[in-house]
């Protein structure tokens, strides 16, 4: 490992070279700005991240390469609007699989770790993720040692799996807490009461998330295992809610891919043998969550269409999402015995005048429609596993919101009179 003040990319990329950048709070924010200032240098860079929270990506910095997503997450989405982001349509689960596969390449690896430990393994911090499959793949893998990088149990980076070594020490970045409104109260609701004593939860983070966390202070012994957590994982650990204590598998340990949120959460998991960070391999791996009874998941939506199909990407020409992870989890929960999968969504948008219950999605299908279990709005849960066609349109216009009720219920009985 070579240790530099600063990263000169001249001297360790090549002309058409890809490169693969760790996501999330665990974005190397030096090496992106170094990569903006200095990429026009080198020609045909090309550059991919799952998502990106840090701002630094925008249609203006970002025109010296060409930068792919498996989604607008976060800070992308001005990217999508102006057309300079490719998105690639991948479940995160596969993306560690596909950088192996070389079908994402990878010639150069940009992480961000943690001081090493005593025997000289870096930490991957705040995303575990695909992060060491980039590592393993890449020619060069160069890394932001960061000083306030907590050093979080989990996979770890050896220092000789690093080939250039930049000291920082600065805040990563952070994802403060959204504001929760009556909606998401109402929605969380909803979910909550499909949360019960001993339940293993799989969610994300944002308003609703957040809120349904705040309404599970009276459960007991709780358990973890998901693909991002926030900063409301920190007042259930600490209520002593959170225990893992009935998981069959990883009891003791909530088990996470990516930490998303502030400075709390980040002092809170620094050498916390209470959560551990893993690759997409096992957080969403069909055969450790086939293992978890009582598993409840909770994913987001932008519209659900009457018979189920699920749009989490795409609101007609604005892409503003991605896959994620949501068909691992979803699949998931749904099988799980005791458990449960749950689509939450507000009923409308654009101050009530869009019903994102609809006739017909404006986007792709992200979750098939034989996969959905449960989708909660502010209006009620509509339990859709095992139920016709013509069933599930009326559950599904029951919570749609009021005002469309009607047009909803014409395109509905169309479907009632045919069976499908």
């Amino acid at each position: 490992m070579k240790s530099e003040t600063s990263v000169r990319f001249a001297v360790h990329l090549k002309a058409g070279d890809h490169i693969v950048i760790g996501q999330a709070c665990g974005e190397p924010t030096t090496l992106v700005e170094a990569l903006i200032d200095q990429g026009r240098d080198i020609p045909g860079l090309s550059a991919f991240i799952a998502t990106s929270f840090s701002g630094l990506f925008t249609p203006a910095t970002a025109d010296s390469f060409a930068l792919s997503s498996m989604g607008a997450i976060g800070a992308l989405r001005s990217m999508t609007k102006a057309g300079k982001l490719q998105v690639i349509p991948v479940h995160v689960s596969q993306v560690g699989p596909l950088i192996t596969a070389g079908i994402i390449p990878c010639d150069v690896a940009l992480i961000q770790v943690s001081p090493a430990d005593k025997q000289g393994n870096h930490s991957c911090g705040l995303i575990s993720d695909y992060v060491r499959a980039a590592v393993d793949k890449a020619r060069v893998v160069i890394a932001e040692i960061n000083e306030a990088v907590p050093f979080t149990p989990g996979e770890t980076i050896p220092a000789s799996a690093i080939d250039v070594a930049i000291p920082v020490n600065r805040p990563p970045v952070e994802v403060a807490p959204a504001a929760i409104g009556p909606t998401d109260e109402a929605i969380a609701r909803h979910c909550a009461a499909y949360i019960g004593d001993g339940a293993v939860i799989q969610t994300g983070v944002g308003a609703v998330p957040d809120a349904i966390l705040r309404l599970l202070h009276d459960r007991k012994d709780l358990g973890v295992h998901s693909g991002m957590l926030g900063d409301g994982l920190v007042e259930l650990v600490e209520a002593g809610v959170i225990t893992n204590a009935r998981k069959e598998v990883d009891p003791g340990v909530s088990i996470n891919g990516a930490l998303i949120g502030t400075k709390r959460l980040y002092d809170w998991a620094h050498r916390n043998p209470a959560i551990r960070m893993c690759a997409t391999s096992y957080t969403h791996d069909a055969a450790i969550l086939g293992r978890l009874s009582r598993l409840v998941t909770i994913n987001s939506a932008l519209e659900v269409d009457l018979t189920g199909q699920v749009n989490a990407e795409q609101s007609g020409a604005a892409y503003l999402g991605g896959t994620g992870g949501q068909v691992d989890f979803v699949r998931a929960g749904a099988r799980s015995p005791g458990g449960r999968s749950i689509i939450a969504l507000s009923a409308s948008a654009k101050g009530g005048t869009l019903s994102k219950i609809v006739a017909q999605l404006s986007g792709p299908v992200t979750t098939a429609r034989t996969d959905v279990d449960v989708v909660v709005t502010e209006y009620g849960a509509a339990e859709l596993k095992g139920q016709s066609l013509a069933e599930r349109t009326r559950r599904l216009i029951a919570i749609a919101h009021p005002d469309f009720r009607e047009e909803l219920d014409r395109a509905a009985h169309i479907i009632a009179q045919r069976g499908f």
